[in-house]
């Protein structure tokens, strides 16, 4: 039977949503540009006539990556070949976000489906202690899909709680091999407090090579591997491009940082005084590489056709990242904070050589994935976020809703191409998006309804949410 399959493009009163079906190869890797952000006429197209078994899920996270850190999303000196042809082969998201600025309550918001500050843990902007953690008892992507029937991993950074109390392991995840904290030397595997941190399970793991090719080689047998008839889910957390800014071959600045971390210089892993824009370049095209050969493995394994491959930054770029057009970077809810590139491939189910422009964030693909894998949420620990799997998979158009954010001293709100945006500077602000992405031109003064209206709904999410701790 084939599957009904409406036109999605679509405007509402409020600039909506347009969806693109891209025909060509190079359209589809094509630079993001001021087109990107107009209307198209094209149907969104699922996969006619086709069907699948649930889908294997390979959900692939860069780290502190950039919106237009690809050469598909615009980056001029950057490339980035495999993840362009990933796009190609499925759909490209312009208007897509993560669910917080920085890294660990992301991953609370993806592992969770639910806003960061429904959870204690997910309070810390990002965890930087031992004290927080992602409570074992809440319910999560991992532990619903198990529930299904499906069999799951993580492979990388974790960053959502310490040892003895958290772990993936206790959270859902019947593997783990990866580090708990935020970053750590490539090399030595030193984290920022200077521990040693790569473990298999809830184990040291010693391996001394650089940290991209062991999370690389670790993912190509997980996908390799013969699962049966067993859908997997593996995420897959890279550690690239996040800071030290210490590419594949760089063993003598691993070893000044590692001096320096071992002297006590508890700022040694920021890095602060490295990097360069070539640099963080290298590391961008050595990830891109990391995944084409996770994908090859994917591929040969015989198992491509049958896995929804995800692949977004965990929240947007940091020193070097290129985020033009977009203001602001990793930690503000600006755009360059917040917008992140994102691909969805699923060769059984989705055409590729598509890009939509559907404001879409973290919650929305737990929702999703929950969906497609058969797994049911538990009604105390209802969702924020929104299945897209109508929307992907039926041509269902997407009802307009507002995406919420909220970290200290920022807030924003995004419905439709209208974004309400309060700062540091405590100011009231109204940007709207799809005239003005680098968010410059205040509206606030021409529409004081509308941004009445949005500033109330933040502050109703927010009596919702846990408070800040002093």
């Amino acid at each position: 039977m084939t599957p009904h399959v409406p036109n999605l493009s679509r405007r509402t009163a409020l600039g909506g949503v347009a969806v693109a079906a891209l025909g060509g190869t190079a359209a589809a890797a094509a630079p993001a540009t001021a087109a990107d952000a107009a209307p198209r006429e094209t149907p969104f197209r699922a996969a006619a006539g086709r069907r699948s078994k649930r889908p294997n899920i390979l959900f692939i996270l860069g780290d502190d990556l950039g919106w237009a850190d690809l050469s598909s999303y615009g980056a001029p000196h950057i490339k980035t070949p495999n993840l362009d042809r990933l796009a190609r082969q499925g759909v490209r998201f312009t208007d897509a976000y993560s669910g917080s600025a920085t890294c660990s309550p992301t991953r609370f918001s993806l592992y969770t489906g639910r806003y960061p500050g429904r959870t204690k843990g997910g309070l810390a902007e990002p965890i930087a202690d031992r004290s927080a953690g992602l409570d074992p008892n809440h319910p999560t992507l991992a532990s619903l899909l198990r529930g299904a029937g499906y069999a799951t991993a993580l492979i990388g950074k974790w960053h959502c709680g310490y040892l003895p109390d958290h772990s993936p392991t206790k959270s859902g995840w019947d593997e783990f091999f990866g580090n708990f904290g935020g970053a750590l030397e490539y090399y030595s595997k030193l984290g920022l407090g200077g521990e040693y941190d790569l473990y298999e399970g809830d184990a040291e793991y010693k391996d001394l090579r650089y940290y991209t090719r062991i999370l690389t080689e670790r993912a190509s047998e997980y996908v390799g591997r013969d699962h049966g008839d067993q859908p997997w889910l593996l995420n897959l957390n890279f550690t690239t491009p996040h800071w030290p800014w210490i590419a594949d071959g760089d063993e003598q600045e691993s070893a000044e940082v590692v001096r320096r971390i071992r002297a006590g210089d508890a700022r040694a892993l920021f890095h602060t005084d490295g990097g360069s824009v070539e640099k963080y370049a290298e590391m961008v095209e050595d990830l891109d590489r990391s995944i084409g050969k996770v994908l090859a493995a994917l591929k040969e394994s015989g198992q491509e056709k049958d896995t929804l491959v995800f692949f977004a930054s965990d929240n947007g770029g940091e020193r070097f990242s290129y985020n033009w057009p977009l203001s602001g970077n990793k930690s503000s809810l600006q755009e360059g904070g917040i917008r992140v590139p994102t691909i969805v491939r699923w060769p059984a189910r989705l055409d590729g050589g598509q890009v939509s422009h559907e404001p879409v964030f973290t919650p929305d693909w737990t929702a999703t994935l929950l969906e497609v894998g058969g797994a049911r949420p538990d009604p105390a620990y209802p969702l924020d976020g929104t299945s897209l799997a109508g929307y992907l998979l039926r041509g269902t158009e997407l009802k307009e809703r507002d995406l919420f954010w909220r970290v200290r001293g920022e807030r924003a709100v995004r419905r439709g191409d209208w974004k309400y945006y309060r700062g540091k500077g405590g100011a009231d602000q109204l940007f709207h998006l799809a005239a003005d992405r680098r968010e410059q031109a205040d509206r606030a003064a021409d529409e004081p309804e509308l941004l009445a209206e949005l500033k109330a709904v933040w502050e109703k999410t927010n009596t919702s949410l846990l408070p800040y701790p002093s």
